[in-house]
């Protein structure tokens, strides 16, 4: 069916042009460009491709297609400019690719067209749907792969409790809707499958998640068995595997806030989920060394850190009803939560997770260290009671790990301190809430329910237990 068809039939059927896929066939018409701009590959230099004669035409974030020596053709990104070249990075291989290849100059600016059809769908960076269902149909706008976040004088604060479906993170590090929470974890501590627990229990409209430089083999293990056919059913998953570009690696993260974004002007409650910030910033990085921007601690460019809030701010709350609740998982090089990446991460967040390996080690899942995590928004959104309940296990836990060392060498004598003696009293319960399969769902009010009647027992004592049973 050609385009007069399809905008016949529609006039037809009664759909307004301004809606549904008559909107994205008119938008995919304008953007059509009146003349064919050029030019050639004059350079290779390892990803970066340098093509002379449209410098004039093109500006950072332009799109070439280069044709191929083999008949094929090559998406490019402009990066940058160097002697009156302009400097591309590919999304894909570069074979086929030599001087003289035809460069042709593209439209720059990306869109995505978002809608409830995209719900249960897995795609790649560019939009485009992997998992073998077919097309996808177009939602009703338009979204920039790279907007801006809502102005900060117009954005709505962030809602109410949100049940995460985690008893450690419910209680000690309860969330808000349109907060922004950050999960940091080296690698094998538990991050991926809290992840996947947050994805199937939270309490959410819609879940848009990134995997972004996930390992390939296990993409279809996270979606068939993490996240469910209930999970899919109501969730969005964008891909970009590792052996991918560093340009596709970088554009799956900006498409998964464009799809979040979208879903959150329809008034929705959406949970956005990305598996890894640190991956995006190494991709921004390789991007950044191509392009020749000096390294600065780690290796990480100027840019990394300039990229980072740009992406992370446009999570949160709207202008209208719907928010975007993020949670940015953080992979900490060398279990060094004050690297770099981490630590700007950690400054643009509302709160941080953090999964520590040693309680990994003792069996204990969820691996949280919560004294070292905190919820920024905790203190604003519970009620006296909850938060005293949250500070006395708080208390009991510091007080443990106070004297933990001592406590296993057998330095410590009962009896020393009451105070250490109650924590140690009450440690194995305190343990056992903390810990939850991943099978398991707990309520917020179960959870500080639970909670409630270990401070509870904490606070009679074991003395006042025996006193009480005679």
């Amino acid at each position: 069916m050609d385009i007069t068809e399809t905008i016949d039939r529609a006039m037809v059927e009664g759909e307004p042009l301004a809606d549904g896929p008559v909107a994205a066939l008119l938008a995919a018409i304008d953007r059509v460009a009146p003349v064919e701009r050029y030019g050639r590959v004059t350079a290779v230099l390892g990803m970066l491709i340098e093509i002379g004669g449209v410098e004039r035409e093109v500006s950072v974030g332009s799109r070439c297609r280069i044709a191929t020596r083999g008949g094929g053709f090559v998406d490019c990104e402009v990066i940058g400019f160097r002697e009156r070249r302009a400097l591309a990075m590919p999304f894909g291989a570069l074979e086929g690719v030599g001087i003289g290849c035809k460069a042709v100059v593209e439209e720059s600016q990306t869109v995505v067209f978002p809608g409830d059809a995209w719900l249960g769908r897995v795609i790649n960076a560019m939009g485009e749907p992997i998992d073998g269902k077919g097309p996808i149909r177009p939602g009703r706008r338009a979204y920039p792969l790279r907007a801006q976040p809502p102005l900060a004088s117009t954005r709505r604060r962030v809602g109410g409790k949100i049940d995460l479906g985690v008893r450690a993170v419910n209680a000690f590090l309860t969330c808000c809707r349109g907060q922004r929470m950050g999960i940091f974890a080296g690698s094998g501590v538990g991050k991926s499958t809290l992840l996947s627990m947050l994805a199937r229990y939270t309490a959410s409209d819609v879940n848009v998640i990134g995997l972004i430089g996930e390992r390939g083999r296990e993409v279809q293990e996270f979606i068939e068995d993490d996240l469910g056919p209930e999970g899919l059913a109501r969730s969005v998953v964008v891909v970009a595997t590792s052996d991918e570009s560093p340009l596709m690696r970088r554009q799956a993260a900006y498409l998964t806030l464009a799809v979040a974004e979208a879903f959150r002007d329809y008034d929705r409650d959406v949970l956005c989920l990305m598996d890894s910030v640190t991956r995006f910033a190494m991709a921004q990085r390789e991007i950044g060394l191509s392009a020749g921007e000096p390294p600065t601690t780690k290796g990480y460019t100027p840019s990394v850190f300039a990229e980072l809030p740009r992406l992370l701010e446009r999570a949160g709350p709207g202008v209208g009803a719907g928010t975007v609740t993020g949670l940015f998982t953080v992979l900490v090089e060398g279990d060094d939560h004050n690297e770099p990446v981490a630590d700007a991460v950690r400054g643009t967040l509302d709160g941080h997770i953090v999964l520590d390996r040693a309680v990994a080690e003792r069996g204990r899942y969820p691996a949280i260290d919560v004294l070292r995590s905190v919820s920024r928004t905790m203190p604003a959104c519970n009620g006296a009671e909850e938060s005293a309940i949250v500070a006395r296990a708080r208390s009991l836990l510091a007080r443990y790990e106070d004297m933990e060392e001592m406590i296993r060498l057998g330095a410590y004598r009962r009896g020393t301190d009451p105070a250490v003696d109650e924590a140690i009293d009450h440690h194995p319960a305190l343990e056992g809430f903390l810990a939850q399969r991943p099978d398991e769902r707990s309520g917020m009010d179960e959870g500080y329910r639970a909670l409630g009647e270990i401070v509870a027992r904490a606070d009679v004592g074991p003395g006042d237990e025996e006193a009480e049973a005679a």
